[in-house]
């Protein structure tokens, strides 16, 4: 009898201890660099391209401090020490529209654009390549710059950018982009109307450039300024930085593209809980993934969603089992259960990050090794919950080296606005090695 209660003793433990290693088996640290503001998600919603980049061996970072202004910092990679520099200029931290993105171009220099929601373009870049002390605000292309939300920047192949933005309102806004050469240092306007709403409508996008250096570009409609007319998601993909544009079956659009010529990766209605402005990236073959949440229509519980073109069709999946129903109606921004996810794609893996309040409002981590057998692990990054916070991550260090470098603050968020009471909290990078 003593040997067999050893022995259950003994298998008991290997059961418990091989359940703590599955849920700990993706390691991360917590990089501590100096306290943000957090009354607001502005410093943590999921459309800040990019809160955080990587050129050469450094790490540059981007939020707004206790008191609201923009703040820039950068260390070296896996160093845990910041250099940090508060800069001249001030956001309306009380919008959660008004987010601060920054990159880097190919000649070193820091662009950053910040406090946008409808209003004239606040843009700016380093006084020298490597520096992080913003110099004077500028215009970029002086036309279609009174009107600005949104604001994007990627870096090309070349170590060009492409800078992208909204110009209207919502229920009535185009997308206009604009180039940038590290050789002129001049902007140069590509796309005044790429996706045009023609007045009626406007699209919600989320863009990704792959290591190839094409750009991928989905969307979703949006009939009004509420946000439950969202639907559909479109999708099309430029080889020659933003010139031109195609489908997935090799023909090229005429621009600008509209409701009527579009691609649509998956048709959905309104009033389908279908989230806007989420994240895309690809496979090593240069196929495209998008990640969002939208309920189908016997249920009225949001799902989170994978669609994705495998080279001959458009798929999708759900990711997870939620129980928790939740109601995108109104406007404004929304305090919501789940956050918008983010996601990667290594050979056949995919990585989706996200918050939910069924897992404690933590950042956790979705692991599918294969989408076709449907098979998710999650794991959360972080022992804390981090309220309304939302997923964005170092684009450039996950394309060159597979590493996934993440923002993190706490942060809370009022439905449709409003601002809550919250002391400063610290801004880390949370490293997870996967």
């Amino acid at each position: 009898m003593k040997k067999i209660s050893i022995f259950l003793f003994l298998s008991a433990s290997y059961i418990i201890l091989s359940a703590f290693l599955s849920s700990c088996s993706t390691q991360q640290k917590l990089i501590a660099v100096g306290k943000g503001y957090s009354c607001t998600s502005v410093n943590t919603t999921i459309f800040r391209h990019s809160s955080l980049t990587t050129f050469g061996d450094e790490q540059y970072i981007s939020y707004y401090d206790p008191e609201g202004y923009v703040t820039i910092g950068k260390r070296k990679l896996n160093s845990k020490i910041w250099t940090i520099q508060r800069s001249p200029y001030k956001g309306k931290v009380t919008d959660a529209h008004n987010i601060i993105s920054i990159m880097v171009d190919g000649n070193g220099y820091l662009h950053a654009a910040f406090d946008h929601h409808n209003n004239s373009l606040n843009y700016c870049r380093s006084i020298a390549p490597g520096s992080i002390i913003l110099g004077p605000k500028q215009q970029m292309i002086g036309k279609e710059e009174n009107d600005v939300t949104y604001p994007e920047f990627y870096r090309l192949a070349s170590g060009d950018l492409i800078f992208i933005y909204r110009s209207g309102m919502s229920g009535n806004g185009n997308l206009v982009m604009n180039k940038y050469s590290i050789q002129t240092k001049q902007w140069t306007r590509i796309q005044d109307v790429l996706i045009d709403g023609e007045n009626k409508r406007n699209a919600y996008w989320q863009l990704f450039v792959d290591r190839a250096g094409t750009i991928h570009l989905s969307w979703v409609w949006r009939e009004t300024y509420n946000v439950e007319t969202n639907h559909d998601i479109c999708y099309a993909r430029s080889f020659d930085d933003g010139k031109s544009w195609y489908k997935t079956n090799g023909e090229k659009y005429t621009l600008p593209i509209t409701y009527e010529n579009a691609e649509y990766a998956c048709h959905i209605p309104q009033k389908s809980e279908l989230i806007n402005q989420t994240s895309m990236s690809t496979d090593e073959k240069g196929n495209p993934y998008i990640a969002t949440y939208w309920k189908n229509t016997d249920s009225k519980i949001p799902q989170y969603r994978v669609i994705w073109f495998d080279g001959e069709k458009w798929n999708n999946r759900q990711v997870g089992n939620r129980k928790t129903p939740f109601s995108l109606s109104g406007s404004g921004t929304k305090m919501i259960p789940i956050s918008r996810p983010q996601m990667v794609v290594k050979g056949k893996k995919i990585y989706y990050i996200f918050r939910d309040t069924e897992r404690g409002s933590k950042v956790s981590l979705a692991t599918c090794r294969n989408i076709n057998k449907r098979n998710w692990e999650v794991h959360d990054l972080t022992s804390f919950n981090v309220d309304a916070w939302e997923p964005s991550l170092d684009t450039e260090l996950w394309k060159r080296n597979h590493k996934l470098d993440i923002f993190v603050l706490k942060a809370l968020q009022g439905d449709g606005e409003k601002v809550e009471t919250i002391d400063p909290q610290m801004v880390y990078v949370l490293e997870a090695r996967l």
